[in-house]
């Protein structure tokens, strides 16, 4: 094993170097079997529970007494489907977990909830693995181990013996003392203080990609305040707006799946006594850090709608103005389209215009005349029914009015009758 952290004196050297041939061994053993080796990156940690760690085989053991190891599996961020990425936990964690165990890590969708003993909860986001929006974390949680499954890189995650995260190029928080014997800050002491890590750091990654949201819808809008038309017709043609739209979309589905999963995770770890009571508290803090994240993506997903509302407003008014044009050209072209059209006619060959006939010299009126007829008949034919329309509500209105004075009659003349006779109306 490689040591990160003092785990004791010169004895813990003296038992690696004893142990290297056997723990080479025995990889090598491992890897052999294996169907996709080296489509994931996987990390092994052991804890002392005092603040020291050490980087160790990838044997899938848990610790002993206050010793507690975690086991990181991050999938590939490609195109693969649900089925591969199951295969690919199948070949770095079975055995000793079941078939049931891995599903529970790799499925989609929220869930919280003991599975063969052990504590399972997973975020997994129904995206496409490729998208930068897509977020998938789960755990297995046991009073010494911990196994973890993410998709993609993780900043801030893992650790490192030259200070930088597993995952990430993100520098991670180190120990100002010169003592090498002297527990680092920041290093879990607990399994308690491990899933308060892996859920705060999942949410700091959340944050971080909702920074970069509001950094780039800023870099947006600053475009469109200085650009023109050029610049507004191609954003309208990349769709910009309406894929951040989505993003975002994909983005607050993951915050609600937290929202689900993290206070089950919170009220399941209260009840385990190897839980501190601390931790169940930062939990509670981190639930109400993912509802603020929660709203302030909300705010963002409006100010996108608003831009999008804008260019979409700036399009109807090109529109507008393009059609204002033609018709001005029409305007234009409209009178002098109907004099070539009624000059350039040819009467010659329509009965009753013959042009040699004295008697029927005057032709092309009487074609006039025609066309004027026609004319008449089309408007008639849309005023027609606006007519008959107002016809018929003025004729309900009449029936309204002499039904209101017959009922008023009516009503009179009982009552009067009443008056006169005594006694009770009859309703």
């Amino acid at each position: 094993m490689e040591q990160v952290g003092p785990f004791g004196d010169g004895e813990g050297e003296e038992n690696d170097r004893i142990n290297s041939g056997a723990t080479r061994h025995m990889e090598s053993r491992m890897y052999q079997h294996r169907q996709f080796p080296g489509m994931v990156r996987q990390k092994a940690y052991i804890f002392d529970g005092v603040g020291n760690y050490y980087i160790k085989e990838w044997d899938l053991t848990e610790g002993i007494g206050n010793e507690f190891c975690w086991y990181h599996v991050e999938l590939p961020k490609g195109n693969q489907k649900l089925a591969q990425s199951a295969q690919y936990l199948i070949d770095v964690l079975c055995p000793p977990l079941k078939l049931q165990d891995i599903l529970s890590l790799v499925s989609n969708g929220p869930f919280c909830g003991h599975v063969d003993g052990a504590l399972v909860f997973r975020v997994n986001s129904h995206g496409p693995a490729s998208s930068k929006f897509t977020f998938r974390i789960a755990a297995r949680v046991t009073q010494n181990s911990v196994i973890t499954v993410s998709l993609g890189r993780v900043p801030r995650l893992g650790f490192s013996p030259m200070g930088h995260s597993l995952l990430s190029e993100i520098p991670s928080v180190e120990s100002t003392s010169n003592n090498k014997d002297e527990p680092k800050e920041g290093i879990p002491r607990s399994v308690s203080n491990l899933v308060v890590h892996i859920v705060d750091t999942h949410i700091d990654h959340l944050q971080d990609v909702v920074t970069k949201t509001e950094i780039e819808l800023d870099s947006v809008e600053l475009e469109l305040d200085k650009g023109g038309f050029a610049l507004k017709k191609q954003m309208l043609d990349d769709r910009r707006l309406p894929k951040m739209l989505l993003d975002l979309q994909r983005l607050l589905q993951v915050i609600a799946h937290g929202e689900q999963v993290f206070p089950r995770v919170k009220e399941k770890c209260a009840s385990k006594d190897w839980f501190a009571p601390e931790d169940v508290n930062a939990l509670e803090e981190l639930v109400g850090r993912l509802r603020r994240l929660k709203d302030n993506v909300g705010f963002i997903v409006n100010r996108v709608t608003a831009i999008q509302a804008g260019l979409d407003s700036w399009q109807s008014e090109q529109i507008n103005r393009k059609l204002y044009y033609l018709s001005f050209l029409s305007i234009i072209f409209l009178p002098l389209s109907i004099i070539t059209g009624v000059f350039g006619m040819n009467v010659g060959g329509v009965p009753w215009t013959g042009q040699r006939d004295p008697e029927l010299k005057d032709g092309f009126r009487n074609v006039m005349f025609l066309c004027l007829a026609m004319l008449f008949f089309v408007l008639l034919c849309f005023i027609c029914p606006h007519l008959y329309t107002r016809f018929l509500a003025w004729q309900r209105r009449r029936a309204m009015r002499r039904s209101w004075s017959l009922n008023r009659k009516s009503f009179l003349r009982r009552t009067v009758g009443f008056q006169e006779r005594g006694g009770y109306l009859r309703i």
